[in-house]
């Protein structure tokens, strides 16, 4: 029988993050897709969203990031991506990176419109909150700060979750609180940013969860390695490595 995705052709963003430090992310956002009938391609020309040089203000190595990025996914039906980070950094930056070159601005916007969130796709587009997924584990959600207030996901993480098999979803403490990455933010405020991890890393904890669970891995990164030097059982793990997972894998 034909999945939601029949006849969709989606391009597989993967963000630099995941391609070098994470690539079972990508890859379980591949299967997940294609088990939903999605065609689902890696366009190799892809880079960087470019974050990182907008927010520090060097707009023209920004610029350069927008071009290739239009570049290639232009022609997709959707663009998907497992970072609501990256996935709001492209809505929110590359209109404005290329409102000065009209032909590109065409592209750009055209791209823009057709870039999800894998949690606002699977529920805006396919239409399917039960992806057919089986983890038979506690965890709990954190709600990365650029998924919440760039990309917007709101409740859609949460509403696949409570529809994979077997999965016991438990409340995060203070879960708006920042987790203390931000990008250059660790780097720029790495007091702060040290005190904030280790406040979210005791909130898993007081969660009783297995693992904790995000839709940026960056973010899973930093609360990860605090939770490892404690000692703590929680394991980090993306929202797609959950939701690629059946009862037969």
């Amino acid at each position: 029988m034909a999945g939601p995705g029949q006849g969709l052709t989606v391009g597989l963003f993967a963000t630099c993050i995941n391609d070098l430090l994470f690539p079972g992310t990508p890859a379980a956002v591949a299967s997940l897709l294609e088990r939903l009938g999605c065609r689902v391609e890696f366009p190799t020309a892809q880079t960087c969203c470019g974050q990182m040089f907008t927010n520090t203000g060097y707009f023209d190595a920004g610029l350069d990031t927008v071009k290739a990025y239009a570049k290639a996914f232009d022609g997709y039906d959707y663009v998907v991506g497992p970072s609501g980070s990256c996935i709001g950094s492209v809505r929110h930056q590359h209109q404005m990176l290329a409102q000065d070159h009209p032909a590109l601005a065409e592209k750009v916007e055209r791209v823009v419109a057709a870039t999800y969130d894998l949690s606002e796709f699977l529920i805006d587009v396919l239409e399917v909150e039960d992806v057919g997924a089986s983890f038979p584990h506690t965890v709990t959600y954190h709600p990365s700060c650029h998924s919440v207030r760039v990309a917007q996901v709101g409740d859609r993480p949460l509403r696949l979750l409570q529809r994979v098999k077997g999965l016991t979803l438990v409340e995060l403490p203070d879960a708006a609180t920042c987790c203390g990455f931000g990008g250059t933010f660790s780097l720029k405020n790495p007091d702060l940013s040290i005190a904030l991890g280790q406040q979210k890393a005791a909130a898993v904890v007081a969660s009783g969860a297995d693992f904790v669970v995000a839709g940026d891995n960056a973010c899973l990164m930093n609360i990860g390695g605090v939770l490892h030097r404690q000692g703590a059982k929680a394991k980090p793990i993306h929202l797609a490595q959950i939701l690629a997972r059946t009862e037969a894998s």
